[in-house]
C-alpha cells in the first residue's frame, strides 16, 4: 500500500477547515481547490452550492494527504459528525507535538491535554472548531 489519506467532509465550510489546517500544517493545496461550479452538472445546483468546495487536498508528512469536500444536502448528503473517527498524527518530536496540539485546539474542545502516557508516549486529544477529531501522539525513543 502506497498510502492511506482521509477524506473528510463538512457542512459547507471546508474551505474555512482547510485554510486553518493549512495554517497549522503548512504547505500548499495539491491542486488548489476544485468548486462545484466547475463540475459538468454545475447548472443543476444553486449559485451559493456552485461556490462550494468539491474537492481539496493537503499534502501532510510522507506521502499523506488530507482531503475533503462540502457534503451539499442539495445532492443528497446528510451529514453528522460522530465519534467513530479520529485523525492520528504521529509528530517527530515532543515540541511538534505540542505545536500541532495548540494549533488544532483553537477554538476547540481538549480531551485530553498532551501528556505522557504509560504505553511510552507523549499524547493529547482534542476536537477541533470544525468538529473534527484529532490524536496527537509523539513515541519517545526506545532504550
Amino acid at each position: 500500500m502506497k498510502s492511506i489519506n482521509p477524506y473528510l467532509n463538512f457542512a459547507g465550510n471546508t474551505e474555512e477547515a482547510f485554510d486553518f489546517y493549512k495554517k497549522i500544517f503548512g504547505g500548499d493545496f495539491a491542486v488548489g481547490i476544485f468548486r462545484f461550479k466547475d463540475t459538468p452538472d454545475a447548472e443543476k445546483l444553486s449559485k451559493s452550492d456552485q461556490e462550494k468546495v468539491m474537492h481539496v487536498g493537503l499534502p501532510m508528512g510522507k506521502g499523506n494527504m488530507l482531503m475533503a469536500t462540502d457534503a451539499l444536502e442539495s445532492m443528497g448528503f446528510k451529514l453528522t459528525f460522530e465519534n467513530n473517527i479520529h485523525l492520528s498524527i504521529e509528530t517527530d518530536s515532543k515540541e511538534e507535538a505540542d505545536k500541532l496540539f495548540k494549533g488544532l485546539s483553537e477554538g476547540g474542545n481538549v480531551d485530553m491535554s498532551m501528556q505522557d502516557q504509560f504505553w511510552g508516549a507523549y499524547f493529547g486529544s482534542l476536537t477541533d472548531k470544525f468538529g473534527v477529531k484529532w490524536m496527537i501522539n509523539y513515541t519517545y525513543p526506545q532504550t
